[in-house]
């Protein structure tokens, strides 16, 4: 017996969310179907509101509710380093970690000319005007091929404008984003980190 048509159009909304399968969207669909409609009335309310409440900082690009999210607006945090990411889920995750006290910039993805992203897509303009102090950054960007790409440039685009320009160890997974390792191995790539080539 087929599915009714309003689950299997929530089933594949479900579907487009990151990390959710085919068999996963569908467990929630049909979950949410059988649900209490105020249950599944205040989960639609959370997630509206969240999307129109939340948006990028001003200064770093992380997600915030405000024009300047709470790491860039904290005087305690070191403005002399400066960590430069891929997307804000990375900066949760390397906050998780807790071992480091500078200050983000947020890329918004990485070079990537098969998929039409060039450094100009970017925002690597922005990261140059905020090098005024900086005296390091800090390249944490995955080990693929694009992040290594990515920092590459970072490296020779930055060189000789000021701070000492270093990357994360390879202490996470090739292929892999920041968000899939644990807190130990954010810890000792941030330690280990080392200065790109100009």
């Amino acid at each position: 017996m087929p599915l009714p048509e309003a689950i299997t159009r929530l089933s594949e909304a479900l579907g487009r969310l990151p990390g959710i399968g085919p068999r996963s969207a569908e467990r929630l669909a049909l979950h949410l179907a059988q649900s209490d409609a105020d249950g599944v009335r205040q989960l639609a309310q959370a997630i509206v509101q969240a999307r129109e409440r939340i948006s990028a900082c001003k200064i770093c690009g992380a997600l915030t509710e405000g024009d300047t999210c709470a790491i860039c607006a904290d005087p305690r945090r070191d403005g002399a380093i400066l960590c430069v990411v891929e997307r804000p889920l990375d900066v949760f995750a390397l906050e998780k970690a807790g071992s480091f006290r500078g200050r983000y910039h947020v890329l918004g993805g990485k070079i990537s000319p098969l998929n039409g992203v060039e450094p100009e897509d970017l925002r690597i303009a922005e990261l140059e005007s905020r090098l005024a102090g900086v005296q390091e950054v800090i390249v944490a960007l995955s080990t693929d091929v694009e992040g290594d790409a990515t920092s590459f440039y970072l490296g020779k685009r930055l060189a000789g404008k000021g701070p000492k320009i270093s990357r994360i160890a390879h202490g996470l997974p090739a292929g892999a984003g920041l968000e899939f390792a644990d807190e130990v191995t954010l810890s000792l790539a941030l330690e280990g980190r080392r200065e790109l080539a100009p």
